[in-house]
């Protein structure tokens, strides 16, 4: 289980906020915050994981969905005042930003199902038969797990660093390796069922 000392961001909003007034009462209102949030995080932070990845079906992406809502609820404590709407806020939060991801992430798969490189020579006997490879090369990307997909997608269509396709799938880049070497040793053997035509060959 995550530990609360774990969560660094919200341990810096905490910080934050408090270096930026020294009113006797704004003091209280955020120790108020601080003490309102940790009970939060030990009584529902399990069960905000368990919804977030139930929605975007990836442990690591819901882990950081629900981290990031922690932290506006307390960016919202002055306003939210309660246990009840607090807990009310968060939910609809983790909700929000789960939707987001999804939607992100059907918008790369969107791309990918539409991404054809141009034709240098249109019309020619190479265009087609580069066409016809990058086809075969999408229809087979699709028969990979997800992540592993998106990975190669990214690297080889978008020709994305390991840091930017890390920041768009909020995964370590160490991740981004270890899906990228699994999709590559998991593509070749489906390629080859496809034919020559697809190596190259």
């Amino acid at each position: 289980m995550t530990s609360y000392a774990a969560l660094p961001s919200l341990a810096g909003t905490v910080s934050a906020a408090r270096a930026v007034t020294d009113r006797p009462r704004a003091g209280d209102a955020l120790l108020d915050a601080d003490e309102g949030i940790e009970q939060l995080y030990l009584a529902h932070w399990d069960r905000m994981v368990r919804l977030s990845v139930l929605l975007v079906r990836d442990q690591g992406v819901a882990e950081e969905i629900v981290q990031d809502a922690y932290v506006a609820v307390h960016q919202r404590w002055d306003r939210l005042n309660d246990p009840e709407r607090a807990l009310a806020y968060l939910r609809q939060a983790i909700v929000n930003r789960s939707r987001s991801a999804l939607r992100h992430r059907a918008v790369v798969q969107r791309y990918l199902s539409r991404q054809s490189a141009p034709a240098d020579a249109p019309g020619s006997d190479e265009s087609v038969l580069g066409d016809a490879r990058r086809q075969l090369v999408l229809d087979a990307l699709r028969q990979l797990p997800r992540r592993q997909r998106e990975v190669l997608a990214l690297r080889y269509y978008l020709d994305m660093s390991e840091a930017e396709i890390a920041e768009t799938l909020g995964v370590s880049r160490g991740a981004v390796k270890s899906h990228a070497s699994r999709g590559a040793a998991a593509l070749r053997p489906i390629l080859d069922r496809l034919g020559p035509d697809v190596r190259g060959g």
